[in-house]
């Protein structure tokens, strides 16, 4: 494993992160989740990414146990907040009621004292981002969190969220976007804004929503038990692993292969590796089912892919890649 800063803060965190958004007290029993996070630690894994929503909270829950007993200041323990966590009126959004109780919540499902990295998971348009920012602020000052992140905000988001960061002292180091081969929405924008306010880029779904891991066939069923046959995750889910499952993105991507195979890689191997040749990326979150797929995929870390090679896989996907930036979110 190799580790990056998370922009210009002086966190380190793994370049492969272990996620478990629709798979901890979902997809997988405990044991198996459990199972998971033990081969991304053997494989020198120590970022570790969840939130509030996932699973209706069960996710943080499974995490938190299955941590138990590591040293505390050897991982980077990350968790979100925004999305419904209760039929209550207050139970969403960034209000400054909503992240207090949210924050403590998480810290009890954890098991622990203090948040790593803590997530805006969308922007909150009803709610002054001073309102939403204070209350950040006044989460580091207590020790509950040491940094401060947000997911899927535009360019002039980050920005206003970033000056009034440095208004109010708050450690704002971190950006969780959606980016792979195929999704490449934050390149033209999100990326350069992030770059010159110091916050790195921690991002998930590099397979895209396992699109690129070569499983799904043109022409061919969708195999059983893979992500796009399961009801386990959420609409949201079947909305971005249903925009790729298209016969011109699955022939692509069937292209990719050899390129893969010449390289030493799997295609999996091959999604993250592009991924994390942008400087900007400090890290990508991969989810599992299976240990196995841990210790497959962790082999992407330190990778340095030939210029030749990224050439190769940008005239092979140019065609279905996305790349408009208003896509964002």
């Amino acid at each position: 494993m190799k580790y990056r800063r998370l922009g210009k803060s002086g966190l380190l965190v793994s370049e492969v992160a272990l996620g478990n958004w629709i798979t901890h007290g979902a997809q997988v029993d405990d044991t198996t989740a459990q199972a998971c996070v033990n081969a991304a630690l053997d494989a020198g894994i120590t970022t570790f990414d969840t939130a509030d929503a996932y699973s209706e909270t069960r996710a943080e829950s499974v995490l938190g146990e299955s941590l138990k007993g590591i040293r505390r200041e050897s991982i980077e323990l990350c968790t979100k907040v925004y999305h419904p966590t209760g039929t209550g009126h207050n139970d969403r959004g960034l209000s400054r009621k909503h992240i207090m109780e949210a924050c403590h919540a998480s810290l009890r499902r954890l098991q622990t004292e203090y948040i790593d990295v803590y997530y805006a998971h969308r922007f909150d348009s009803t709610v002054s981002l001073e309102e939403t920012f204070v209350a950040f602020s006044d989460l580091v000052r207590q020790g509950k969190v040491l940094y401060i992140g947000v997911s899927e905000w535009t360019a002039e988001q980050i920005k206003l969220g970033a000056a009034l960061a440095r208004e109010l002292r708050v450690p704002f180091v971190a950006s969780q976007p959606q980016y792979s081969m195929l999704w490449r929405v934050i390149e033209a924008e999100v990326i350069p804004a992030c770059e010159r306010e110091g916050i790195g880029q921690v991002v998930w779904s590099p397979l895209a929503q396992g699109i690129l891991s070569g499983k799904y066939v043109p022409d061919k069923p969708i195999p059983e038990g893979s992500r796009a046959s399961t009801t386990a995750g959420s609409l949201f889910f079947e909305r971005l692993a249903g925009q790729w499952l298209r016969k011109e993105v699955l022939q692509a991507v069937e292209r990719l292969g050899p390129i893969a195979q010449e390289s030493g890689l799997t295609l999996p191997q091959l999604a993250v590796a592009w991924v994390l040749q942008n400087s900007q990326v400090s890290s990508v979150i991969i989810g599992a089912s299976k240990p196995e797929q841990v210790k497959e995929n962790v082999k992407a870390a330190g990778v340095c892919l030939d210029p030749e090679v990224i050439r190769q896989i940008n005239s092979v996907l140019n065609d279905v890649v996305e790349f408009d930036p208003s896509k964002t979110g």
